[in-house]
């Protein structure tokens, strides 16, 4: 009997990390290797090792940087401690920060100096958050992750905002916000929802064509957001089975014999052709019937920094 794969999309690459692989990219070809990156420029091992080929090398600290050589900010951002330091130490910056995750800054910054305390929705130690928060000083702003942690809140400042991370659950978000909503009533908010369109573009998705599958696979790196946030929507949408694997060498096929239909989609930081290379695995062990299910198009584009143009 033919297996069902129900390839769900959009999936894979978002305009913010194609931009931020196309200015390592491009950045190798006009400085010549290496260039420096503080942090992954995204969370996919195969694309850091790709990039590193070229020339890229991926560092967390400063110092590990010779002064004439390239520094590129990951598209997680960073604080404003060490875009200082940078720009003191290091002669050429180039910041490949995801547009989106630099709006949600600027936000936090207009909260900051119109006086408001500020509330950041978002998984603690996540670099995206750990640079959101170097926004402002840090007695400003309060990480929360969940309901239980707004719960624990104790503000004396009239005046509350709140902000997110962008690649967070759409709908464990809406818990989190409802809950400060009820306790702080005239807490403020962006203009615009912080969690971005590419998040919510999958999450959608998957949680719109997962309830018809009897297994689900996410492709993508163990400390991506956005890839672990996809798991959770299918299993919510009653696809109990539903892993993360990093690639079709994590597939085991014989888990899937006793399944007809499977759905597979990925992160937003997954080159397809790793999804295409699981769905070859699969190919070798079963007969497949492989459609493809959209839940609406995708056409957003960056441009890249200006020093590369």
């Amino acid at each position: 009997m033919k297996k069902k794969i129900y390839l769900i999309a959009p999936r894979g690459f978002c305009a913010g990390v194609t931009r931020a692989v196309d200015t390592v990219t491009l950045a190798i070809k006009k400085f010549g290797a290496p260039v420096y990156v503080k942090h992954e420029i995204v969370h996919n091992k195969h694309v850091i090792d790709e990039l590193k080929v070229k020339g890229a090398v991926f560092i967390e600290d400063l110092n590990e940087v010779p002064n004439d050589r390239p520094l590129i900010f990951s598209a997680h951002g960073v604080s404003k401690k060490i875009t200082n330091q940078a720009k003191k130490e290091k002669s050429e910056i180039i910041d490949a920060t995801c547009p989106l995750v630099t709006k949600v800054h600027i936000q936090a910054l207009k909260f900051y100096n119109r006086g408001y305390k500020i509330i950041l929705i978002g998984h603690k130690n996540h670099p995206e958050v750990e640079g959101t928060m170097g926004q402002v000083p840090e007695e400003d702003i309060i990480l929360v992750e969940n309901v239980q942690d707004v719960e624990k809140l104790e503000l004396t400042n009239d005046k509350i905002a709140y902000i997110t991370q962008t690649t967070l659950s759409v709908e464990d978000t809406s818990m989190v916000i409802n809950k400060l909503k009820s306790k702080f009533p005239h807490i403020e908010s962006s203009p615009k929802e912080d969690i971005c369109y590419a998040t919510t573009n999958r999450q959608n998705a998957v949680k719109e064509f997962a309830g018809d599958c009897d297994a689900f696979i996410v492709v993508g790196s163990s400390n991506s957001s956005n890839s672990n946030r996809l798991v959770e929507v299918a299993k919510n949408s009653g696809c109990l089975k539903s892993n993360l694997i990093e690639d079709a060498a994590s597939l085991n096929v014989d888990e899937y014999r006793n399944y007809n239909s499977i759905g597979i989609s990925s992160g937003a930081s997954v080159p397809d052709i790793l999804v295409m290379s699981v769905i070859d695995k699969l190919k070798d062990s079963y007969e497949l019937d492989v459609e493809e299910m959209t839940l609406g198009d995708e056409n957003v584009s960056f441009r890249i920094p200006s020093s590369l143009r």
